[in-house]
């Protein structure tokens, strides 16, 4: 039995259209021609509070009776979906507490403040979303305050929803079909919402999830058969970072979601870049999913009219080189090595002369441990400006030390002295 229809997105445009935003869906014609497809972008980015968990959070508020809102509500969110509440909260005077992980971007965290004002109260707790929400949850139940679901609770879901609406009408407006759909995936919210409407408006689209490749729990939720907890996640993309998807999201993901592709951390961050140098637009790392997965797409979606939700811009500008850094990784241009130099003068210049090619360049250089022998170990970068270098790089390294190491091959390492 579907949890929601789409008269339920319908009714929650409704309560939504005078309050939030009517995104624009933009042709793009950088993508378009990189990919031989006709690529439109869902700019949610351009909402109100910068993604599309603003719907949701509204909607599932306004959905409360008064009673329920009298002692305020509690939510928990690694940024949009506090942002979303924040900024509810403010608009109609009710008291929130907001949980957030203790690694949520700064950006984010002032963000909330920002929006909810005298309204709001932030708590950091827990290393990520779970045990921010497992508090969250506590709380409410202590205080008697409703608790307003990031994602599995179907008003949000109804809401999130709308963004659906308005992007199928404003391409029938165009006299097209969307032959794909692509949205990311945290807990869910998103792709039910969307999927349950694209679905039912036009049953011949398809719907895809995308989901960072350190955090695919509705791929594993689709692998048991019911949503399971991961036990680890990389954190990166933290508005899709969750460990858990929630049950409703999991059954309506799986009546109407075509296929579920997993993106590499770094060619989230490329496409972060990209969309910033060649479009102007800021999109935080699960808001360029949905993009990135346009290339490993590439051969399938030629001559396709595709669509992409920018789902959120709250991208903290002091994560950049960070971004860059592993856009540069992922693309094999920048290489970590630990190398064992001669413990004499004119080592490194043999090195510089010998081992970099002309376009070559060291980024970093670090001595891990100084001791009196013949040679010592180097932390050592390398920039190089194109990746067809790297493999002769590789063995003018391995002719200066047989037994280097290349950090990418020992993550551990890696984490530890990069």
């Amino acid at each position: 039995m579907t949890l929601i229809t789409k008269e339920s997105v319908e009714q929650a445009y409704e309560v939504l259209k005078e309050a939030v935003s009517h995104t624009p869906l933009q042709h793009d014609r950088y993508l378009s021609e990189k990919y031989q497809a006709n690529v439109y972008l869902k700019r949610e980015d351009l909402q109100k509070v910068r993604s599309f968990k603003l719907r949701g959070a509204y909607y599932a508020i306004k959905n409360r009776p008064q009673a329920e809102l009298a002692n305020g509500v509690v939510c928990a969110s690694a940024g949009n979906h506090a942002q979303g509440v924040a900024y509810t909260c403010n608009e109609i005077k009710v008291r929130a507490v907001i949980f957030m992980p203790t690694t949520t971007p700064a950006q984010k965290i002032s963000q909330v403040s920002f929006f909810g004002g005298d309204y709001v109260e932030i708590k950091l707790v827990g290393d990520t979303f779970d045990a921010s929400a497992q508090a969250a949850k506590d709380y409410a139940k202590e205080n008697q305050m409703a608790f307003i679901d990031p994602f599995d609770d179907v008003d949000i879901i109804a809401g999130q929803g709308t963004l659906a609406l308005e992007m199928m009408n404003d391409l029938a407006d165009k006299n097209l079909t969307a032959d794909y759909v692509l949205a990311a995936i945290g807990g869910g919210g998103l792709i039910s919402g969307v999927s349950t409407y694209v679905k039912s408006v036009s049953p011949d689209t398809k719907v895809i999830g995308v989901e960072p490749t350190g955090a695919p729990s509705m791929q594993a939720a689709f692998a048991t058969g019911h949503p399971v907890r991961l036990p680890r996640i990389d954190k990166f993309v933290d508005g899709a970072a969750v460990q858990e998807v929630g049950q409703h999201t999991f059954e309506i993901a799986k009546l109407f979601v075509d296929r579920l592709i997993s993106v590499d951390e770094g060619l989230v961050c490329s496409t972060i870049l990209d969309l910033y140098s060649k479009q102007a637009i800021v999109a935080e790392p699960a808001g360029a999913l949905s993009v990135a997965a346009l290339e490993l797409l590439k051969d399938e979606i030629k001559g396709k009219t595709v669509i992409c939700v920018i789902s959120g811009g709250n991208n903290d500008i002091n994560r950049m080189a960070e971004i860059e850094e592993r856009a540069l990784m992922y693309q094999g241009l920048i290489n970590y090595f630990v190398v064992n130099f001669p413990q004499r003068p004119g080592a490194l210049k043999e090195f510089v002369t010998e081992v970099l090619g002309p376009n070559d360049d060291i980024t970093l250089f670090e001595y891990t441990k100084k001791v009196n022998r013949g040679t010592g170990p180097v932390v050592l970068g390398v920039l190089s400006k194109q990746k067809e270098d790297v493999p002769g790089l590789l063995v003018r390294i391995e002719q200066f030390d047989p037994n280097f190491l290349k950090l990418s091959e020992h993550p551990t390492l890696h984490t530890l002295l990069v």
